[in-house]
């Protein structure tokens, strides 16, 4: 805890039917750390749990942090807690910012977001505005009444660069991503935003139409469905300290970070469903079973790896990590 920021919640307005903006600024009134596109914080509820959200607007941390949150049919707790029940003026914990889905072109880029997703891609639309660097963000919604920033994207950007899709219109993401891609270079970047079921077959369409995995770019607060079975996650692995050399079995209920925490070793946790990469941990030697969300593949078969502690586990008896 001696990483986290107080920040005081400035204010709430509702961004379309289901989602609320939320603005905060530090609680000792100074700028909170500067942020770039794609970047997101963890924030301490009061009601005890974590949560990430991307940051979003026009990224000048002078101004506080501009976070939107869907209200969520099957919440696990954060998106009810903050709909229901954060209020103006009530005090906060976040971590400072962490940027997994960096946003690096310098050539024209496609943009496609679903639902919440729009979040990061709306920030990274107004930095590539402001640095006149070509894009076009496709915006897909059920419904317009359920978009967010809709007004604010209208407003600052013109037919040929933002354009939104609604399924309720006839005009679906499914039925409109090869499209949408038509007009793109293959090898000019991809970023994607939204629901994992939107996000891999944007995925699988862009794949079709001649772009590498490595030239997509995603990012995703859901954690991974399991893929493996009861009996394949019921092997007891050891985990090795490089520092020390220190061992210790992990069993089938247990993940690392439990086992490591257990026996004092400190671990920098949030999520705990290897969605924020705040425990991402670099392999010294091992085979590592990813769960995680937050890595590529691309990163998972590097030859140097690092393993989400919280989720991830060992396909060989044993894993040294460098902590």
């Amino acid at each position: 805890m001696n990483d986290v920021l107080k920040v005081v919640v400035e204010g709430l307005w509702c961004q379309g039917e289901q989602n609320l903006a939320i603005r905060l600024v530090a609680e000792n009134g100074q700028a909170l750390p500067a942020w770039q596109p794609g970047a997101h914080i963890d924030v301490h509820l009061p009601c005890g749990i974590i949560r990430q959200y991307s940051l979003t607007g026009a990224g000048s941390a002078d101004d506080g942090y501009l976070i939107c949150v869907a209200q969520e049919n099957t919440s696990r707790g954060g998106s009810r807690y903050i709909h229901q029940q954060l209020r103006p003026g009530q005090t906060l914990l976040i971590s400072p910012p962490r940027n997994l889905f960096p946003l690096q072109a310098l050539e024209p880029v496609a943009l496609l977001a679903a639902g919440i997703g729009i979040t990061p891609l709306y920030a990274m639309a107004l930095r590539l505005n402001a640095e006149g660097v070509p894009f076009r963000l496709h915006y897909y919604l059920k419904n317009r009444a359920q978009g967010a920033f809709v007004r604010e994207l209208q407003q600052q950007f013109g037919a040929e660069q933002f354009a939104i899709h609604c399924s309720q219109e006839g005009d679906s993401a499914r039925q409109h991503l090869a499209q949408a891609l038509e007009g793109v270079e293959p090898g000019q970047p991809i970023y994607l935003c939204g629901p994992e079921g939107f996000m891999a077959t944007a995925r699988r369409v862009a794949v079709e139409k001649g772009w590498s995995p490595a030239q997509i770019h995603s990012e995703a607060f859901q954690p991974l469905a399991p893929s493996i079975s009861a009996e394949e996650d019921g092997e007891t692995f050891n985990v090795t300290l490089a520092s020390s050399g220190k061992r210790w079995p992990v069993p089938a209920n247990k993940t690392i970070a439990q086992v490591l925490q257990e026996n004092g070793v400190a671990v920098p946790l949030s999520c705990e469903m290897g969605i924020c990469g705040a425990c991402l941990t670099p392999v010294v030697e091992g085979i590592v079973d990813h769960r995680d969300s937050v890595q590529s593949a691309a990163e998972k078969t590097a030859s140097s790896q690092q393993i989400a502690l919280c989720c991830s586990r060992s396909r060989s008896a044993n894993l040294c990590i460098d902590l």
